[in-house]
């Protein structure tokens, strides 16, 4: 399948939102309500109202956090291993 690349993330977003909607949604009126005869509907209409919003939010919110990790400065801390193997090689 090719698609533009300018709809690539839209595409991601929608993909995210839909996965995490659905599964989420699922879990909660599952535990909320339980599997009873209007366990279907029920879940249906919260999904769909959880697409919209977690739509949105997997749109807006990467940007928003790339933004924010561009400013943290990531250090990696040195194993123990290599900490003897330096202590070792000023020894010496």
């Amino acid at each position: 399948m090719n698609i533009n690349v300018k709809y690539r993330n839209i595409i991601y977003a929608f993909l995210m939102a839909f996965c995490m909607s659905f599964f989420i949604s699922f879990i909660l009126v599952s535990i909320n309500r339980g599997y009873d005869h209007g366990f279907l509907s029920t879940w249906l209409k919260t999904w769909s109202q959880a697409f919209i919003c977690a739509f949105f939010g997997a749109y807006f919110f990467p940007r928003v956090i790339q933004q924010i990790m561009r400013r943290i400065s990531f250090v990696e801390k040195p194993l123990m291993i290599e900490i003897d193997s330096l202590v070792r090689e000023k020894d010496n």
